[in-house]
C-alpha cells in the first residue's frame, strides 16, 4: 500500500509542469500599463487640466530635485526618457487668477512603494506641487475605470503633519 502511494507521488512529480512565459507577460502588463496611462490622459483632458510627462526624480541622499536617468533596451534598441517620478505633471488655471499645479502617479493597482511615498512628501513639503494623485484602474465589469486618489488623504495621516 505505501509502496503503491509512493510511486503515485513520484509520478506527479516526474510529470511535465507548463512553464510560465514571463517575458510574454512583461510585454502584456507593459502594453496595460501604457493603455491605462492613455486613459488618465484623456481623463484630466476632459477636466481642463493640461498634462505633460514629468522628466525629474528625487535623489533621496541628497534631498535635492534630479533629472530622471535615461535607460536603454537593448532588445528594442532604444533610448526611454520619460521615467520620472512621478509620471505626470499636471496645470490648471484657477477661477482666483492662480494656476495650480499637480503631480499624477499612475498605478494599476493603486499602492506606492515606501521610496515613492518618501518622494511625494519631499515634493508636498518643497511646495514643488499642490497636490499629488494617485491614478488607479477599478474594474468595473470587464471595464476599467480610472479613480483619482489625493497622496494627502490616502496616507497623510501616516507620513505628514500638517
Amino acid at each position: 500500500m505505501e509502496e503503491e502511494v509512493s510511486e503515485k507521488i513520484q509520478e506527479v512529480n516526474s510529470e511535465e509542469k507548463p512553464k510560465r512565459n514571463f517575458a510574454r507577460q512583461g510585454k502584456l502588463n507593459r502594453a496595460a500599463g501604457a493603455r491605462f496611462e492613455l486613459k488618465v490622459r484623456e481623463l484630466m483632458k476632459k477636466t481642463n487640466w493640461v498634462l505633460d510627462r514629468w522628466t525629474n526624480n528625487i535623489d533621496l541622499q541628497k534631498q535635492e530635485l534630479a533629472p530622471a536617468k535615461k535607460k536603454f533596451n537593448p532588445f528594442k534598441k532604444m533610448l526611454v526618457a520619460s521615467t520620472g517620478f512621478p509620471d505626470f505633471v499636471g496645470f490648471k488655471y484657477n477661477s482666483d487668477g492662480n494656476y495650480e499645479v499637480i503631480g499624477i502617479e499612475v498605478k494599476m493597482n493603486g499602492f506606492l512603494s515606501y521610496e515613492e511615498k518618501l518622494k511625494c512628501i519631499f515634493y508636498l513639503d518643497k511646495k514643488i506641487f499642490s497636490r499629488i494623485f494617485i491614478a488607479r484602474a477599478k474594474r468595473e465589469g470587464r471595464k476599467i475605470e480610472v479613480e483619482l486618489e489625493d497622496f494627502k488623504e490616502k496616507y497623510g495621516k501616516k507620513y505628514i503633519e500638517n
